[in-house]
């Protein structure tokens, strides 16, 4: 926000407490409250991400399609996630922008940079990634793109928003690092290279207090630390109560919730500082005086077509086959008869199977659920694309009808045997995943997988494409298919890109964002997700995702960032120069990338960084870089990628803030989280770091810190006696406090000891010294601290 963005104070001080009173809340269930009066406007939101869903007519909350304006339905955050192209995420962004803005809408809720915590989330068709560089990266690309239009982004669900059952009471019960370095990590990178107009609060609490309340989360984390300078914003219905909110560091309730005299009470009777109240005032008025600033000149003018024409949606819609292009997903592509079944070399050959090719899934349900301006419809696609009237059978229903499914399943399967390429279209209905519940179980529906496996049974060359907003498990019918595309939930334009890429007039450039398990027993949260009586443990702590498998040596059906091509690459001669220590080191990853195959093609280069000596415990690595390059065959490129001092650093549960300490590193390139093609070892200069001691730390503790090791050896000195080794490991896990009344010291002597620990060492008590012992008398007894090691050691 920049100074001309700030209201004058001069505005705030002549609006009545009443009136700065509704300007925290909107005037109904879209817009901010205007004060006419005053001359203050107000804006329009509406929800995203998928692409602008607009209600028509009276404000208020519908999830029909009919109820909105036509709008491009962009692919969903999975499949742009599964794109790893910041540039494409900033063009389709830029796109709804431009349709936002047509429509009079100043802030798109939008983009959604929520970890996908576990797979049964059943909004996870609306978050980018299981890692929150990758999520922090595209979010941010997302909202420079809406921003770069003139439009508002409104980045959420902030924060630990990971499952939609009892989402409006559940408290999320998270440690302070996990939350650090991967929670809040994406919200960080957005917010603070970003400068998003708006972030919003979700419903959920986190560690028991409502996220709207949550002075840490907001205050601390949010606005002191990272420095967020606009609207706080509540999700739809998030907010309990007003004056709690505001104080919390909710800035604007949305929609209306109850009236205003709430928030004037709690003022009057001093429960609210006015002050607070203020400032939320001042950064409503900024974003509703930085959203007109942005607004065309021309908007209200009854001569001008505020609709985005059809040549925008034209163009719009071809944005969106490309980028249903780049998040497909070639999971799978075995050869049969000596050549890989994908692409498709005799169009005429195919017969499609699945009713989702005729009556296609290409969008979640719920709030980002978009009136499309049009459908591709994969069958009648691949039929144009053919240039011939492809034979279709359905194969099941939508709706599970037992009876039906079994006489469709015949009929497609007789149909099946030759030597034709079956292209089978799979995947979950609506009733699968939704915003509102979480799914149970990640299967397919019965009937499809007992079809696919009769298929292939039938026919060695089946082709099976998915359409769906969460990961399906394959195990149980795809070890006979030779090949399996993972197209998500890729928009309207799906179908034309599915047949682009199976008939190889496109490559599938994209890359997995989360793992495919073999089960849904394997995945990090199986024993805590979703909760139980209010409350989510988020006991698998940092380890989320691939960091889970790796530790846990739990192989996946599909590793994070695997994906296949149409053709192939080598990553060689890596290098990492390291520069700087401490918070200002850098890394500079340099790798040549070649293409080896017959065709031009894309490879996306991922960077992992593994910490090989933490005090805590750490992933084995984590995706810190990435980078798309796209050769023709035989050429290489020099890639590179930047690292900056958060790819080496970890959240210090203790001192509370992130820390790079000196050690050994390692630096990987490869193809996926299981696929590391090259490694180098790196020393990077860190700072030392002293972890405050207290009564209440240990021995070993003690011994172990540089001032506090040998004011501990001064302090109580120690005898001849030689203890076992296992009487050093058991008195090393001993708190000062225990050891010093184990041992006869007086209380005086541990809090004098803490007190010299914390000025430096200055002074340090001794044996002999009164300062140190209340009682020169009293002789030590017990276990030497000599036992324990040198005293005086540094680590």
């Amino acid at each position: 926000m920049t100074e001309e963005d700030r209201p004058d104070d001069d505005v705030v001080s002549r609006l009545t407490l009443e009136q700065k009173a509704s300007l925290t809340s909107g005037s109904d269930f879209w817009h901010t409250q205007p004060v006419e009066d005053a001359g203050i406007a107000s804006i329009m939101m509406a929800d995203g991400p998928t692409g602008l869903r607009k209600q028509a007519g009276e404000p208020g909350l519908s999830m029909g399609l009919s109820s909105s304006v036509p709008a491009t339905c962009f692919p969903t955050a999975t499949s742009l996630g599964s794109s790893w192209d910041t540039d494409l995420v900033e063009r389709v962004a830029a796109a709804i922008a431009r349709e936002a803005r047509a429509e009079g809408v100043s802030v798109v809720l939008a983009p959604g940079v929520n970890i996908k915590r576990s797979p049964l989330c059943g909004r996870n068709f609306e978050y980018l990634s299981e890692d929150p560089h990758l999520s922090g990266e595209l979010g941010l690309a997302f909202v420079r793109g809406l921003q770069s239009e003139g439009v508002g982004a409104s980045v959420k669900h902030f924060a630990a928003n990971n499952a939609e059952t009892d989402r409006m009471r559940v408290s999320a019960d998270v440690d302070e690092r996990t939350l650090h370095e991967i929670y809040l990590a994406a919200f960080e990178r957005v917010v603070t290279a970003g400068d998003p107009w708006t972030v919003m609060a979700s419903y959920n609490r986190i560690n028991g207090t409502y996220a709207t309340e949550n002075a840490w989360l907001l205050r601390e984390v949010l606005r002191d630390t990272w420095g967020f300078e606009g609207v706080v914003v509540s999700d739809w219905g998030a907010v309990h109560d007003r004056a709690a909110a505001l104080r919390g560091g909710t800035d604007l309730a949305m929609p209306p919730f109850g009236d205003d005299d709430a928030v004037v009470d709690a003022v009057r009777s001093g429960s609210l500082d006015e002050q607070v109240l203020d400032e939320s005032v001042r950064r409503v008025l900024a974003l509703v005086e930085r959203a007109h600033a942005a607004a065309p000149a021309d908007r209200g003018d009854p001569d001008h077509d505020d609709a985005a024409s059809a040549d925008d949606h034209l163009t719009h819609h071809e944005l969106a086959r490309e980028a249903a292009t780049a998040g497909a997903v070639l999971l799978k592509n075995e050869r049969v008869g000596g050549v890989p079944v994908l692409p498709i070399a005799d169009a005429g050959s195919i017969l499609v199977v699945g009713e989702l090719a005729r009556t296609p899934r290409y969008q979640g349900s719920g709030s980002s659920r978009v009136n499309p301006t049009r459908v591709d419809v994969p069958l009648d696609a691949l039929r144009e694309a053919a240039g011939t009237e492809l034979a279709f059978e359905p194969g099941y229903t939508l709706d599970g009808t037992p009876e039906e499914d079994r006489t469709l399943r015949a009929a497609a399967v007789e149909a099946a045997h030759g030597d034709r390429v079956v292209v089978c279209f799979l995947g979950l209905p609506d009733s699968y995943e939704s915003e509102g519940y979480d799914r149970t179980h990640l299967d397919l529906p019965p009937a499809q997988q007992e079809l696919v496996q009769e298929l292939a049974s039938a026919n060695p060359r089946v082709v099976v494409v998915l359409a769906n907003g969460g990961i399906v498990t394959p195990v149980a019918w795809s070890r006979e298919v030779p090949a399996l595309l993972e197209m998500w939930l890729g928009g309207q334009a799906a179908g034309s890109a599915a047949a682009d890429i199976l008939l190889g007039r496109a490559e599938p450039t994209g890359r997995l964002a989360e793992t495919i398990p073999f089960r849904l027993e394997d995945t990090p949260a199986y024993l805590d997700f979703p909760g139980h009586l209010g409350h989510s443990r988020y006991g698998e702590g940092v380890f989320v995702g691939y960091r889970y498998y790796d530790v846990r040596r739990v192989p996946p059906a599909y590793a994070f960032g695997h994906g296949l091509g149409y053709t192939t690459f080598a990553q060689g001669d890596l290098s990492v120069e390291v520069s700087g220590e401490g918070d200002d080191v850098r890394a500079t990853v340099s790798v040549t990338v070649t293409n080896t195959g017959a065709r031009r093609g894309t490879e996306i280069v991922q960077v992992y960084v593994s910490d090989l000596d933490a005090p805590v415990a750490r992933p084995e690595r984590e995706l810190k870089g990435f980078a798309r390059v796209t050769l023709d065959p035989t050429a290489s490129e020099r890639v590179t990628v930047e690292l900056d001092a958060r790819a080496f650093a970890y959240w210090h549960p203790t001192l509370r803030r992130w820390v790079v300490e000196p050690g050994t590193f390692i630096v990987s390139i490869g193809a996926s989280s299981a696929d590391l093609r090259r490694s180098v070892t790196v020393t990077v200069g860190g700072t030392e770091i002293r972890t405050p001691l207290s009564a209440e730390s240990t021995l070993a503790e003690w011994s172990d810190d540089p001032v506090g090791g040998p004011l501990l050896a001064k302090a109580f000195g120690g005898t001849e006696d030689e203890p076992t080794a296992a009487g050093q490991a058991m008195a090393a896990q001993v708190p000062l406090s225990a050891f010093a009344g184990l041992a006869g010291f007086p209380r005086a002597t541990v809090d004098a000891l803490v007190a010299q620990v914390g000025s430096g060492g200055a002074d340090a008590p001794s044996r002999g010294e009164g300062t140190a012992r209340a009682d020169e008398a009293d002789e030590p007894t017990g276990r030497p601290v000599e036992a324990l090691g040198d005293p005086g050691a540094t680590p």
